[in-house]
This record gives structure tokens, C-alpha cells and sequence, in this order.
């Protein structure tokens, strides 16, 4: 007779233990729940989100950029590939981070530039610097126009036809040979209105222009300028390709 009450003691009491261990686990999933929810919305709270720069602004920076010589392609109001690449020409020449992308920084950084001076402004011609890595072209004035990036030379070793080759862009001062007009498919890759300066090395349109030096020793140019780049240099154009 005693026995009985114990035993419904026991069943109780591990009725009690299961429903509290549940209620824990709930407050526990709860309280990690919330601390997830805080982690998540840190970054917002009391914060304005940020904004791209206005079309007013990017209209502001492609006219800037084209005042000081750049190739921005149509000043539109729209940040577009050919924007982008004027403007990672002016990263290059001002020693700024190689990013390609319009900020409240660039735009103040780009309304106090001084216009670029070419090494030499005693004839026309074209000078490649390979240290900042962008082409300009030099009037009869001696003023600096049409500066675009490039990307040359990375002076590794590379196989082409069986015979390991250097990556090296040629340094001196050169003349236009000859031109192909639209694609030329080479051993390397393909190439967009080449102009020949020594050997194989030509100033070229290509799809892959890093902000570094990565070709076989071509310089390559941004797509959207190589036909007028073509067109601008003739035959017997001067090119002139140094390091500073």
C-alpha cells in the first residue's frame, strides 16, 4: 500500500523535469534568436545607408575627366565600362587605388587634378608608360589627349611554339609598321585592330585589361577605343614606350 503513492510521486516528478528542460531549451533558442537578430541589424541601426554617386555627379567626373584628357566615351550621366576605364586612368596617373569605382573622394580628388604633361612635347606622337600604365597621345601642341589605361608586360616566362619566351614589353621609341584592321587571331590569343611597333608587340584592343601589367609584351587598350586608336595612328606614327 505504500508503494503506490511513491511511484506516482516519481511519474510526476519526471513529468516536471521534462517540461522545464523543454521551457529551457525554448528561452535558450530564444535568446540566440534575438542575439542573431542584433548581430544582423548592428551595421543599420542609426546609420543612413550609403548611395551611389547621382547622375549629376557622374556627369560632373566624365566632364572632368574629358577636360583633363581623358577617354571617357559619351558624357552622359551613366558610370558606364568606358567611364570606368578613363577613370582607372587617372587612378593610375594620380598614384590612387586602381579600383575603377566613382566615390565621394575620387570626384573631389578629380576636381583639383592638374592636367597630365608628356615626357616630351616638342612633336606628336604616342608615349606608353609602362610604370602607370596608360597610353596618352600628344598633339602638335605638345598637349596631352585620348589617355587611356593599358596593360603590358608582365615579365614572366612564357611557351609559345615549343620556345620559352619573356613577357617583356619592349622599351624605346618606336614607329607604327603595319595595322590588321578588325581580329587577328595569333598563337597567344586574339588581337582587336593591332598596330605593329617591333616583332610580334602591337597596340591592341583585347577583352582583358587588368589594372596591372598581365600580357605577352602587346599593349593592350580598352575595345571601345581601338578602331579610333587604329585610325589615329598610321604608319609611321612614333611610339614612344618608357618606364619613369
Amino acid at each position: 500500500m505504500v508503494s503506490l503513492p511513491m511511484r506516482g510521486t516519481i511519474t510526476l516528478d519526471n513529468h516536471a523535469q521534462h517540461a522545464c528542460c523543454q521551457l529551457a531549451i525554448r528561452i535558450l533558442i530564444a535568446m540566440l534568436l534575438t542575439f542573431l537578430l542584433l548581430v544582423l541589424t548592428e551595421n543599420s541601426i542609426g546609420k543612413t545607408p550609403k548611395q551611389g554617386p547621382t547622375s549629376a555627379e557622374i556627369m560632373e567626373a566624365e566632364q572632368r575627366l574629358s577636360d583633363l584628357g581623358y577617354w571617357t566615351g559619351p558624357i552622359d550621366g551613366v558610370f558606364d565600362g568606358d567611364s570606368r576605364h578613363a577613370l582607372i586612368a587617372f587612378q593610375k596617373i594620380a598614384g590612387r587605388k586602381r579600383a575603377g569605382k566613382l566615390t565621394a573622394d575620387e570626384l573631389r580628388a578629380l576636381r583639383t587634378a592638374a592636367r597630365l604633361e608628356p615626357r616630351d612635347s616638342s612633336y606628336p606622337h604616342v608615349e606608353v608608360d609602362l610604370t602607370r600604365q596608360v597610353l596618352m597621345i600628344v598633339d602638335e601642341a605638345g598637349r596631352v589627349h585620348h589617355i587611356l589605361p593599358v596593360c603590358t608586360g608582365n615579365e614572366k616566362n612564357y611557351v609559345d611554339h615549343g620556345q620559352v619566351h619573356r613577357a617583356r614589353t619592349p622599351r624605346g621609341k618606336f614607329t607604327v609598321l603595319r595595322k590588321i584592321a578588325g581580329w587577328r587571331r595569333s598563337s597567344l590569343g586574339l588581337l582587336y585592330y593591332p598596330n605593329y611597333i617591333v616583332n610580334g608587340i602591337a597596340i591592341h584592343g583585347s577583352l582583358l585589361i587588368p589594372a596591372f601589367p598581365a600580357s605577352h609584351g602587346c599593349i593592350r587598350i580598352p575595345m571601345f577605343a581601338s578602331r579610333e586608336v587604329s585610325e589615329m595612328l598610321p604608319v609611321g606614327t612614333i611610339v614612344v614606350v618608357y618606364d619613369r
